[in-house]
């Protein structure tokens, strides 16, 4: 039993050893093609999380395997940083085995699917090792709970060793030109609840994309493939009918580009909020679900609702859903996934000259893909759009494909600035058809 103590946003959790535990094969799938840097890796098989080193966890088996508390391996207290609170907890931890992905990389986001009831919430930790033969500290990748009454929710900022840092959601390499790169690493769970109260988190899912995408302006241009002509039935919502509200909330419109998004692909799935979730949204506003959703990914520390794996855990909530966050390496494997039934949520930056249609420019913006037209165009709803009958979008495919999957471009005054390099979100059923499996399983994500 760990001694009580008290942990804020900034501390490790409170136990297991220092020492990495040894390496482990896992589920992961790896990464989809021998030339491409980008690998994502998750444990979700009961035979994954047997393999991992639980202190107080219980493997969960059955249909959607998991890890959840069964005797607390300690009591400690939380202080909430944005809440001012500070609360006893009980705790359980598991660790995974080592993984070292095929290339190592120079970024790494964690991604994460969970149940927490009320008086329950995880948090999600990272431990690297370099290239070089260093270690990194443990850093924290998310305080997460599905609900805001418990804890608020908070990425940590100041974490970093001078050889890596983590910005919000993105563990990255600080100097990737002469740096060190991420030749391994481990993720730490650890689940707490209220002291006495026997309800627990289950996690289900937990992974991480790494990739050492190289510094680009321009990516190669691909050709239409097999979704021409195929457009996804998805609702579209205007993340800018919803100016002004909840300024808690970081006040909607262009701040909100990222739940709406999330808000589209969840409903494509059939799933939605039930009445007496919206209950609390103003009855004058409209897509009240929109703003649900916005308030459910927000991050306290952030101050904004665009943390990616936040988001992929909040469509994790709805039944029978799954979310992560990973990276795509072209244009092609998002045809592959929209042949497949599987829209996606991508994340770009750009000014208004270098996409048409748009009639805007962004420092960085969520939209998603839906379809694609007979000539390889691609369909998006964007929610940056004054209403919802203008969301759905037609972007010229080479325009897209590169500002999308550039990891370096030019602002309007001729500064450099950087891109996400093909960052994206997936949502997708937790039984997908055959097809969707096969698609997930080629690419890597399943």
């Amino acid at each position: 039993m760990a001694a009580v103590g008290t942990a804020t946003a900034l501390s490790a959790s409170p136990a297991l050893a220092a020492g990495a535990a040894a390496p482990g094969p896992g589920r992961g799938p790896g990464r989809p093609r021998a030339d491409s840097t980008i690998e994502y890796h998750a444990w979700t098989a009961a035979a994954d999380w047997r393999a991992g080193t639980a202190d107080g966890v219980a493997v969960v088996a059955g249909a959607r395997p998991g890890v959840r508390i069964a005797e607390p391996a300690g009591t400690v207290d939380y202080a909430d940083p944005h809440l001012g609170t500070t609360r006893p907890y009980e705790y359980a931890t598991w660790l995974s085995p080592r993984h070292a992905p095929t290339t190592p990389g120079s970024e790494l986001i964690a991604s994460w699917n969970a149940d927490t009831p009320a008086g329950t919430f995880v948090r999600i930790e990272v431990r690297a090792d370099y290239t070089d033969g260093g270690q990194s500290s443990w850093y924290t990748m998310g305080v997460w709970a599905a609900g805001d009454t418990d804890i608020h929710r908070t990425s940590v900022d100041g974490q970093g060793d001078g050889v890596s840092t983590v910005w919000t959601d993105t563990l990255a390499i600080v100097d990737t030109d002469t740096g060190p790169r991420l030749a391994a690493y481990q993720l730490r769970l650890t689940l707490y609840r209220a002291p006495d109260s026997g309800a627990t988190p289950t996690v289900w899912r937990v992974g991480a994309m790494t990739s050492d995408v190289p510094a680009r302006f321009e990516v190669p241009a691909s050709t239409p493939g097999v979704a021409s002509g195929v457009e996804l039935t998805v609702p579209s919502y205007s993340q800018n009918i919803h100016v002004g509200r909840y300024p808690e909330y970081d006040n909607g419109g262009e701040a909100w580009c990222s739940p709406t998004s999330s808000q589209m692909i969840i409903e494509s799935w059939g799933r939605a909020p039930a009445p007496e979730d919206l209950a609390w949204v103003n009855p004058d506003y409209d897509d009240p679900q929109v703003c649900h959703a916005a308030r459910f990914t927000f991050d306290y520390q952030y101050e904004g609702c665009g943390n990616w794996p936040f988001n992929a855990a909040y469509a994790a909530t709805y039944s029978d859903l799954e979310g992560l966050v990973t990276r795509i390496a072209s244009l092609t494997e998002a045809e592959e996934l929209i042949a497949a039934g599987i829209p996606l949520i991508t994340s770009q930056s750009f000014y208004e000259a270098e996409l048409d249609g748009a009639g805007y420019g962004t420092s960085g913006h969520l939209m998603t893909v839906v379809g694609f037209t007979d000539d390889g165009d691609v369909i998006a709803n964007d929610p940056a759009s004054d209403s919802n009958a203008a969301v759905r979008r037609v972007y010229p495919r080479r325009q897209f494909e590169n500002i999308w999957l550039r990891t370096q471009r030019y602002d309007e005054s001729g500064q450099v600035r950087g891109g996400t390099g093909g960052v994206c979100y997936l949502y997708f059923p937790t039984t997908p058809s055959a097809t969707q499996r096969r698609t997930l399983r080629r690419l890597g994500l399943c």
